[in-house]
């Protein structure tokens, strides 16, 4: 019998681009995760996760290289850079909750320099402006015609989540940003 194993192909090659004021960096795989979930079961939730989740609108959480963004009253996006089994810290859960992997439907960029905020304002109708979206804030908004979730890392960096299917567009839009934002 023939086993097969999957492999994950990045969709986009792992190089910087851009301008001195601004540069895009398609980001390596991360395990990324859809979560629902009503307040009630939140505190069982963050416990078995190892960060609180956010519970304010345009808020995320960050620790030891996991992060939660809210998107809404009862879901949550995370993501995870050392590629951790979230799926196994929810297993044991009892409280009621929906939590799908999506990490292999996702992708992501960051976007970074003094003008980042701008390049991405390119094409993104969220005002990035420091006093409108400080460092922390997320928010699922639109690139262009595709929905994205950004998160303001640092005051002079974005993370900018997309689906696979849409990074080629998402990448253009943001080289174009990038490109024509000077310092």
């Amino acid at each position: 019998m023939l086993e097969a194993q999957a492999t994950r192909t990045l969709p986009q090659k792992l190089t910087v681009s851009g301008s001195g004021a601004a540069s895009v960096t398609p980001l390596g795989p991360m395990t990324r995760l859809s979560l629902r979930a009503d307040a009630d079961a939140a505190k069982a939730l963050s416990k078995a996760l190892g960060l609180d989740l956010p519970t304010k609108p345009l808020t995320s959480a960050e620790k030891d290289g996991r992060v939660a963004f809210w998107l809404g009253p009862d879901e949550w996006f995370l993501i995870d850079a050392s590629g951790a089994d979230m799926m196994a810290l929810l297993a044991g859960v009892k409280a009621l909750h929906s939590a799908t992997d999506v990490s292999h439907r996702n992708t992501a960029f960051e976007v970074k320099g003094p003008q980042a905020a701008a390049a991405i304002n390119a094409g993104c109708p969220l005002d990035l402006r420091d006093a409108a979206f400080s460092v922390g804030k997320c928010a699922r908004t639109l690139l262009g015609k595709v929905e994205v979730i950004v998160w303001r890392k640092s005051a002079d960096t974005f993370h900018v989540e997309c689906w696979r299917s849409f990074s080629t567009y998402a990448l253009g839009m943001l080289n174009e940003g990038a490109s024509d934002v000077t310092a």
